[in-house]
């Protein structure tokens, strides 16, 4: 498994083409081989990939508009192609398809997206937040009288070649679910991971560098050793300070346990 930085924890500093290129530089420095290009600003594939090799990091998952996956999806092949990167993924459930109601249009709407991704040789996949984790009959899916878990419908919606999960290890422990239990039953289907801690301070969690909370990183990362698991992408939406210092934190106590 390879260890990279999801840059959607930098996303300040990414926004123009300077700014990208220097942080590129700071994460290289850090340690990191590979990124995750998310919610950066306007720039070319061309320069986001001449940046990134420049500084030795393969690209290996984005987060695409949901949008332009439905409506553009043959130019964002190709320029996922610019990018040399296999996985085209989807940040988050449009909201309209969370309801027991429409949450089977989300499997009609992405099926044919994802049937074309799948041809070009890559894979859609799918980020989970907690709330996957509620639990529902869906009115207009068949087999609809037990309650399931969105994720649940969702593995059942799509094939394991048509959609892959990038687990976040946050999101499941904040749903209450246990992470290592939920990596071994989507071992074939997580080619990439974003790793994530949680801490409390009184009655309030909040995210923290991986090693620095309470989530089960020995455990965690051993379960990930069984799996079709390619890539560890560190990820922290909110940082209590510099989110610099804490992707580093979190590449050291990784590189401490044999993981970098």
């Amino acid at each position: 498994m390879k260890t990279g930085a999801q840059l959607y924890t930098v996303r300040a500093y990414t926004q123009t083409e300077s700014d990208f290129a220097l942080t590129i530089s700071k994460i290289a420095k850090i340690g990191y081989k590979t990124v995750q290009i998310s919610a950066i600003g306007n720039i070319p594939p061309e320069t986001v990939r001449e940046i990134c090799d420049r500084e030795g990091l393969e690209i290996v998952l984005t987060h695409s508009n949901p949008d332009r996956i439905l409506h553009d999806i043959k130019a964002l092949i190709r320029e996922h192609d610019i990018l040399g990167c296999k996985y085209i993924g989807l940040g988050c459930m449009p909201e309209k398809y969370r309801t027991k109601e429409w949450l089977h249009r989300f499997m009609q709407d992405f099926r044919e997206p994802a049937k074309e991704i799948a041809a070009a040789g890559k894979l859609l996949m799918y980020h989970n937040h907690n709330l996957e984790f509620e639990a529902f009959e869906a009115e207009q899916l068949p087999d609809a009288a037990p309650r399931k878990r969105i994720m649940e419908y969702l593995l059942e919606g799509f094939g394991p070649d048509e959609l892959g999960i990038t687990l976040d290890t946050y999101w499941v422990a904040a749903a209450g679910a246990d992470v290592c239990q939920w990596i071994h039953l989507l071992k074939d289907r997580i080619p990439c991971v974003h790793l994530k801690d949680m801490q409390v301070k009184g009655m309030t969690s909040f995210m923290a560098p991986v090693m620095e909370g309470n989530l089960n990183f020995p455990g965690i990362l051993k379960a990930l050793e069984e799996t079709s698991c390619e890539y560890l992408l560190v990820e922290q939406d909110t940082c209590q300070g510099s989110p610099f210092d804490c992707l580093e934190t979190s590449y050291r106590n990784l590189k401490n346990a044999g993981y970098c």
